[in-house]
């Protein structure tokens, strides 16, 4: 654009981009820098540090809608350019919940907010910690070479590009199943449903071949593939039956679950609740079989009992949990953690083994740091005039510090029904306890040591806390608010991140949904499912998206869910 303002010749400037490779423009208060085509380095001319955020995930679009824009230069990279709630995924298979009211535009997330940043959709394939650069590419082929590929330097990166589907290797399981991810893959689903039934009502089929072609297979039994099966039985059941009255008996729903039962990460009840409820209703629970193979034609699974068997079928969706994206596997082999499923981070959400770069959602998890590793450090700490033993007194002075740094002392304290620290030390006769006697009362404390459940909630609260982090980044500095460091001089920045759990949903169809929620609170039934419809609708990003939710859930009340093959 320069040169041709200079009217410079064509051939001229081709060969300045070619064996130059190096153009610097300044337009406004933008620099950009290109190098071999490829390279894109943006600055805002301000010198505030430059924030990239790659994924607009929950975590992404958590932390984009708390983050304070003025404080820093930040940039968004994401193959797509709005954030999804993904916990209605299982309705829009099935037209309950259209697929444009569970979106929201991630520039209308923080336009909302008054902030200012640059979004590029493009998809993050490789993070170089160690020039601090990002490389991307866009599907547009916008670049000179027209394979769209750039890089974009950092000097904080935000890393939530979330998970992919696990398939264990399992072969023709990414050629014939369909996942549950996406937007995309919900109206995928969708469409395969109707055609199915269209398919089915067909002249000229053998009854064989009807019931293929209406056997729906859900592999997994956790949340998403229940709750689709689910909202699947309802469909069929409420609206396509109607309309479909000689396939009607022909459809079966079939749930196959590799371990004992579905829905094992709920109470038992609630387990046990699901499973009775789904065989009353004829969705065939097959549990105790793994899935060997998947063809065009039929599913091969196996069972210690029966051996491995064939089923004929005519939709299949897989979720059996999430596996690692390409991107995180060389990343960890960058930082030295090779052999890991997910990127490690410290309780403040730093990755382990390099700088400036932190993790949040489906993409990492929390390694809390155990009380076993630092309890010599712990003794120095407490042990202030070096006499060798703790007393009472010296261990309560640093114990406020001690439960906030290792929050399974407290947990541990609580489980046992322990009443403070000093129950630890019952059997201990004198007032004073040496390093040894003090190592023998922490011993089982690491017990309670948890990995954070992959969830939209936790990756919400991540992102929610790094936010207001980075807010108050430059006050924390001055005046430290986290606990005394153990192994250093001084206090951390922050308090350390502490997942809340606020409970969760598992909706059974029928209008009836399960609740688990704190205090061991648990119910099920039709109340529930209007619990749902109100923490679900007040849990949208916007007013346009909870209008829009709450007005598909009034037009299926009304009309019915529509079975149109769009």
């Amino acid at each position: 654009m320069f040169c041709a303002a200079l009217d410079v010749p064509h051939n001229f400037r081709e060969h300045l981009l070619r064996t130059v490779g190096l153009n610097i423009f300044r337009v406004g208060t933008l620099s950009y820098a290109c190098q071999d085509n490829r390279v894109l380095q943006i600055n805002d001319g301000t010198g505030k540090k430059k924030l990239v955020i790659l994924g607009t995930g929950w975590a992404g679009a958590s932390f984009l809608r708390n983050i304070d824009t003025s404080l820093y230069d930040v940039h968004v990279v994401s193959p797509r350019n709005y954030f999804m709630f993904t916990p209605l995924l299982p309705s829009v298979t099935c037209g309950t919940v259209e697929a444009r009211s569970i979106v929201e535009p991630i520039r209308n997330i923080v336009r909302k907010n008054g902030g200012a940043f640059r979004f590029w959709e493009a998809e993050c394939y490789k993070i170089d910690p160690a020039s601090k650069k990002i490389h991307c590419r866009s599907g547009d082929g916008t670049n000179v070479d027209g394979n769209g590929e750039f890089a974009v330097d950092y000097d904080y990166l935000v890393v939530t590009v979330g998970a992919r589907p696990n398939t264990f290797n399992t072969p023709g399981v990414v050629e014939n199943c369909h996942f549950l991810k996406e937007v995309e893959d919900a109206q995928k689903i969708r469409k395969s449903v109707m055609k199915c039934f269209e398919k089915a009502a067909l002249p000229n089929l053998t009854e064989e071949e009807r019931k293929k072609n209406v056997h729906f297979v859900v592999i997994g039994g956790g949340p998403t593939g229940v709750e689709f099966a689910a909202e699947l039985h309802d469909f069929v059941n409420e609206d396509l039956a109607k309309l479909y009255p000689d396939v009607k008996k022909y459809v079966n729903i079939s749930v196959i679950e590799a371990g004992d039962h579905i829905l094992t990460m709920f109470d038992k009840r609630i387990t046990h609740f699901a499973e009775d409820k789904f065989k009353r209703e004829g969705i065939d629970l097959k549990t105790n079989f793994k899935v060997v193979k998947v063809s065009d034609k039929t599913i091969t699974m196996s069972n210690p009992a029966t051996g491995e068997i064939a089923v004929p079928y005519g939709l299949a969706v897989w979720s059996t949990g999430i596996g690692t994206r390409p991107i995180i596997m060389d990343f960890m082999k960058q930082v030295g953690q090779a052999n890991r499923r997910v990127l490690a981070t410290d309780e403040w959400l730093r990755v382990h083994g390099c700088e400036d770069v932190y993790a949040l959602g489906d993409c990492a998890t929390i390694t809390q740091r155990k009380v076993m590793e630092d309890v010599d450090a712990i003794f120095r700490v407490a042990d202030k005039d070096n006499s060798g033993t703790l007393t009472v007194k010296k261990i309560k002075d640093v114990l406020g510090d001690i439960y906030v740094r290792y929050p399974q002392v407290e947990l541990y304290l609580k489980t046992n029904q322990m009443k403070g620290f000093h129950d630890l030390l019952k059997d201990k006769e004198s007032e004073e306890l040496n390093i040894e006697e003090l190592k023998k009362a922490l011993a089982q404390v690491d017990s309670q040591v948890k990995l954070l459940p992959a969830t939209a909630q936790v990756a919400a609260q991540e992102g929610a806390y790094l936010a207001d982090c980075f807010n108050r980044m430059n006050i924390c500095e001055e005046s430290p608010e986290g606990p005394l460091r153990i192994r250093g001089a001084g206090r951390h920045r922050f308090k350390p991140f502490r997942y809340r759990h606020l409970g969760q949903f598992a909706p059974l169809g029928g209008e009836q949904t399960a609740a688990q929620l704190p205090g061991d609170w648990i119910h099920v039934g039709h109340s529930t499912q209007w619990l749902w419809y109100s923490v679900y609708a007040s849990k949208q990003f916007s007013w346009r998206t909870r209008m829009l939710v709450v007005s598909d859930w009034g037009r299926r009340f009304i009309f019915g869910r529509d079975s149109s093959s769009l």
